[in-house]
């Protein structure tokens, strides 16, 4: 089974408000093991990479002037992509700029089913524990000293290797592990059970309840309601 993990760096946390991909990093896995075959870019976002996001990933104004744009790339990352389900840690933030640079462009986008969150498969495996990427491969014992700063193309390669130990591990058989992966996926993916509403229960008082109200009212000497 051929799997893309992908990563992507952005110039912020919104892609409907204007923010943009700045950088993609992905990598090929068959069977779960990595082929070697990769696709990496970095686009002019043309708009300034605000202090923050660049704080982040070190991805400067300086360094993106001369990258191409997105619509420079968009087939050959596509071509890559092919129809593969796409393995990305918090998917839909992924998920979600990858189809606003696409749209931008006029270009179809990539539908949700194919998503595969590692947050979600985390979150099932090690409930209460802590998700982010470096926390699973503290776990997991997977070196990071590498690692910075946050960079697409190696946020995805590390990915790689916890995906495999979320989905079983190294030694696991390949059917197992299709297994192991389908039965972390069922809760998550499962459609959500329609909510029963209740009829909204009677709320005006009754006249008996008037009366008693009014007689209790009459027992009550100067209340402040008529200073």
């Amino acid at each position: 089974m051929r799997e893309i993990i992908f990563d992507t760096e952005t110039t912020g946390l919104d892609a409907q408000g204007g923010d943009r991909m700045v950088e993609i990093g992905c990598l090929e896995m068959v069977n779960r093991v990595t082929t070697g075959a990769t696709f990496h870019a970095y686009f002019n976002p043309d708009r300034p990479m605000p202090a923050a996001a660049e704080a982040i990933h070190g991805l400067g104004d300086a360094f993106l002037a001369d990258k191409p744009r997105f619509h420079h790339h968009a087939a050959e990352l596509l071509e890559f992509i092919a129809d593969s389900p796409l393995v990305a840690h918090n998917a839909r933030f992924d998920f979600g700029f990858l189809n606003a640079e696409l749209a931008t462009v006029g270009l179809e986008a990539v539908c949700r089913t194919r998503m595969i969150d590692t947050v979600a498969l985390a979150r099932v495996r090690h409930p209460g524990a802590k998700l982010s990427l470096d926390a699973l491969c503290t776990r997991y014992g997977i070196d990071r000293s590498h690692r910075t700063r946050h960079g697409a193309l190696l946020d995805a390669e590390l990915l790689a290797q916890v995906y495999v130990e979320l989905t079983g591990g190294r030694q696991i058989g390949l059917e197992l592990a299709g297994d192991l992966r389908d039965e972390l996926l069922a809760p998550i993916m499962a459609p959500a059970t329609p909510r029963l509403l209740r009829a909204a229960r009677p709320h005006r008082a009754s006249s008996e309840e008037l009366a008693a109200h009014a007689v209790f009212l009459a027992t009550l000497k100067d209340p402040v309601w008529t200073a």
